[in-house]
């Protein structure tokens, strides 16, 4: 595979009459990566925080990836390495693994709840008061 096959459909996405004007098309691509790098940066503040913040990120790479040969690269390396996961998770083997791993996780967390139970009875250990 060479690196012309690769490269194939990658590119500016905006309209024609935008690409026929060199300033137009500077203005465009700014604006692209504004709004890029503010759901991108959303994104990063939704990382710590209850909600969707790698789903954020990547829809601020998709914005660039409309514009940016670098975003599209690296949305299609994302794309090939998730599916590539995915397929290996399908495998018999590894899901067999997974699973043992979760029956093992369940049966210590099932092991200490019962050890908390049996040393201090069915008690929250917070008070909360009336």
């Amino acid at each position: 595979m060479n690196a012309e096959s690769d490269d194939a459909g990658l590119g500016s996405r905006a309209p024609g009459f935008v690409k026929a004007s060199r300033p137009l098309h500077t203005a465009w691509r700014v604006g692209v990566f504004v709004v890029g790098l503010a759901v991108v940066a959303g994104g990063i503040v939704l990382l710590p925080l209850p909600g969707p913040g790698w789903l954020v990120i990547f829809g601020g790479m998709a914005v660039w990836g409309t514009e940016f040969v670098w975003a599209q690269r690296v949305l299609r390396w994302t794309k090939r390495k998730v599916t590539e996961g995915a397929r290996k998770a399908m495998d018999p083997r590894v899901r067999r693994r997974n699973i043992a791993v979760t029956a093992a996780g369940a049966v210590v967390v099932a092991g200490l709840i019962a050890l908390y139970v049996w040393n201090f009875g069915f008690v929250m250990p917070w008070k909360i008061g009336r």
